[in-house]
């Protein structure tokens, strides 16, 4: 015979605490696959919209391979978080339990490659691809910035020509007035001086006609970016402000090209090596041989200031030649979903919701494995016939009578015949 038990106090607790949260749970049940229908669906709808972003074709065959991949991870949502709602809550021993957590952990991964990059590109997709707009912008301009500095800096060697020249022209009013070779004129030694300061005053000429157009490039390249980055800001779909920009992207990319050829440092570099190799010396006029041989001394003189001015001049375009160039831009278009991944940092909260919606109901299967749990916790102890509930006696009682009165309707069993004896055999 079992011997009756009677609860404590403290089991008794547990028991109506275990009885009170199976009653929330069977009111919570009967939303809680609508509400997870609910969120798939959801799911599958921003997936369309970020699948339908990535086709190329907007055919009937494009439109029904996107509802069928979006039917497709509702469907596969919907199942996989239902298995562990059902099962994750279930489970009681620590091997079952790590075993369905690391199915959910895969799962979940599985969710996020294949629903949750696509709700964002759909949330912020639109926005990710006017960032990468204005990124390029701010690489364009960079760029101009940069081949318009150089160019510039270039153009300032106009300034160390026309000082060199203005040497070589002074030198040569010198000899005219006969302080250099003590002969006054416009002999040997001045028509070598003016022949360099005439090169150099044509080079000097060479570089002032390319400021007009460095500047006139400058400007047109400030249009071109103003109008790129009303681009990025207007309203309308991304797609066909994207194609404007890229046709005004190529223009400025050879405008940058154009002022980068515009710098004259090249040009001022081969004009000094030219300077002091380039020397045609005229004959001698002296009138006496000791006015020829001071001519001659003079000349020389004059060839190894030239060497000088020259080396000199040349550094300086060599040091110009020298600096960083404006870095190469090339515009890529780039679809909403990639650009949600390229600029995942500044849409946050677009990825936070995009996953959100796909992982919520994880949050649900821990609450239902804690509430479980506590379940679990408050019949301990208890046995069968202390936790039912008035409803469950009622129909054991119902059942207990169901099986007596079934009992009594059977026929009472028919005893069989004793058999009969064997005969036994005669003797002989």
């Amino acid at each position: 015979m079992t011997e009756d038990r009677t609860l404590t106090a403290a089991e008794a607790r547990g028991v109506r605490y275990a009885r009170e949260l199976e009653g929330h749970l069977g009111w919570l049940d009967t939303f809680s696959g609508t509400a997870l229908g609910v969120l798939a669906t959801a799911s599958g709808i921003y997936t369309y919209l970020g699948v339908s972003s990535l086709l190329d074709e907007n055919g009937a065959m494009s439109v029904l391979a996107a509802i069928a991949y979006s039917v497709a991870v509702s469907v596969g949502i919907f199942v996989f978080w239902s298995y562990m709602l059902r099962l994750f809550p279930a489970v009681r021993s620590t091997r079952a339990r790590t075993g369905l957590l690391a199915a959910m952990g895969l799962g979940s991964l599985a969710i996020v490659a294949m629903s949750s990059w696509l709700n964002a590109a759909a949330l912020a997709g639109s926005a990710a691809v006017e960032q990468h707009l204005a990124k390029t912008v701010q690489d364009y301009q960079s760029s101009l910035e940069r081949a318009h500095e150089v160019a510039i800096t270039a153009q300032s060697l106009e300034r160390d020509v026309a000082r060199v020249r203005q040497s070589f022209e002074d030198l040569s009013e010198q000899e005219a007035a006969g302080s250099l070779s003590g002969l006054a004129g416009r002999g040997a030694v001045f028509r070598v001086l003016r022949q360099k300061a005439g090169e150099l005053s044509g080079l000097e000429g060479q570089i002032s006609t390319q400021t007009p157009l460095v500047e006139a490039a400058f400007a047109e390249g400030n249009a071109i970016l103003s109008r790129m980055r009303a681009l990025t800001v207007e309203p309308g779909p991304v797609e066909a402000r994207s194609v404007e920009f890229s046709e005004q992207a190529v223009r400025l990319a050879g405008l940058i090209t154009q002022m980068r050829q515009l710098s004259v440092a090249p040009l001022v570099e081969r004009a000094a090596q030219d300077l002091a190799a380039s020397v045609v010396l005229p004959e001698l006029d002296g009138s006496t041989e000791e006015g020829r041989s001071d001519q001659a001394a003079t000349i020389t003189s004059v060839l190894e200031v030239l060497a000088q001015r020259a080396q000199t001049l040349e550094r300086a375009a060599q040091n110009v030649i020298a600096l960083q160039p404006a870095p190469d831009v090339t515009y890529t278009p780039i679809s909403s979903a990639d650009a949600v991944i390229l600029y995942a940092r500044n849409f946050v909260p677009s990825w936070a919701g995009a996953i959100a919606i796909d992982l919520l109901p994880a949050v649900l299967v821990f609450i239902l494995a804690i509430t479980q749990g506590a379940i679990r916790g408050g019949r301990e102890g208890a046995g069968v016939e202390d936790t039912m509930t008035l409803a469950e006696l009622r129909a054991a009682m119902v059942a207990i009578r169901d099986v007596e009165q079934a009992m009594q309707d059977m026929p009472e069993a028919v005893t069989p015949p004793a058999p009969h004896p064997k005969p036994r055999p005669a003797a002989e």
